[in-house]
């Protein structure tokens, strides 16, 4: 049978707003705020809007607006759940607000408390608005001005042919409108590096450096590199065509549909297709997240991803 409260009813109604408490936790990044709210319990008291189920239940409805009313908690023990006590609490306060000529009922509830969304959605309520949260030191990383860290990367050509190598970076790069000092090393496990100068500082250029040695040599090309001291990049060429593209964090630079973010994942297949590399390790290691602190040091990660694509760095 559901009741009003009243004066007498106070310890049983501390005692129901304590359990309700302990079971649906709030953020825990929010400060104990129970004996403040219990207040607006006592404040409903003489109004008529805390309504009990004998000992088993409590709701507490309460003027928000001149056309609103909150239903500020409903709990039912759980000895007493399953048998329709929350509905019968619930109609009641939805009474209450009828005669106290109100038009909307509103309540909060956490969005992780998925039962009571469910029940609460079933007897008519839908979502108005939504309380996001986010952690203090990722919103300013993803927001704030970033720490410029250095970039550099190498260009590395699958053969062990390092002469012909030399040779066509000394006819690509003019192509380019750029020259500057270049070294090519190697073989090393089957590949050739080219390190340049301005490479190091643009990584377009490189890209673009790295996809017309595929060409020209009808080979697989890895141009591999750090950014900003920040995110791995590298694309992967063969015979001049643009196989797989990775960023170790996809929207560093801004958001993107999702596809794209996608799209600059590491395909595993296709490494180890092309480089001989454990799939399961690529996908171990190239892994990319919302931002660099989810994932190793940028300098770091491209060693991994260079040891695990066999070039050395």
């Amino acid at each position: 049978m559901i009741r009003i409260a009243t004066e007498e009813d106070l310890p049983l109604v501390r005692e129901l707003w304590h359990e309700f408490n302990a079971e649906i936790a709030d953020a825990p990044w929010r400060d104990p705020d129970e004996d403040e709210e219990f207040e607006v319990l006592e404040r409903e008291l003489p109004n008529g809007g805390v309504l009990l189920a004998d000992e088993d239940g409590i709701a507490v409805v309460r003027t928000i607006g001149s056309r609103t009313a909150e239903l500020y908690v409903v709990h039912v023990r759980p000895r007493a759940r399953r048998g329709g006590v929350a509905t019968s609490l619930v109609r009641e306060a939805a009474r209450v607000a009828r005669e106290r000529g109100l038009e909307m009922v509103e309540l909060h509830v956490l969005a992780a408390n998925a039962a009571a969304r469910t029940v609460y959605e079933r007897w008519g309520f839908e979502p108005v608005e939504l309380v996001l949260a986010a952690p203090t030191g990722s919103l300013e990383q993803r927001l704030g001005e970033r720490p410029v860290g250095p970039t550099f990367g190498t260009i590395h050509v699958q053969t062990d042919d390092a002469g012909e190598v030399e040779r066509t970076v000394h006819k690509v790069l003019p192509r380019l409108g750029r020259s500057a000092e270049t070294s090519v090393t190697g073989p090393s496990n089957g590949w050739i590096a080219v390190r340049d100068e301005l490479c190091d500082r643009e990584p377009k250029l490189r890209e673009r450096l790295a996809k017309e040695l595929s060409y020209a040599l009808a080979s697989v090309v890895l141009s591999l590199g750090v950014e900003k001291g920040a995110v791995v990049r590298y694309n992967l060429y063969d015979r001049g065509a643009d196989v797989d593209e990775y960023l170790s964090v996809p929207e560093y630079y801004g958001e993107l549909p999702p596809g794209d973010m996608i799209a600059l994942g590491a395909n595993p297949t296709l490494v180890a297709r092309l480089t001989g590399a454990d799939p399961l390790r690529v996908r171990e290691v190239a892994r990319t997240a919302a931002s660099p602190s989810e994932l190793p040091s940028a300098t770091d990660l491209y060693a991994q991803i260079a040891e695990l694509m066999g070039v050395t760095v």
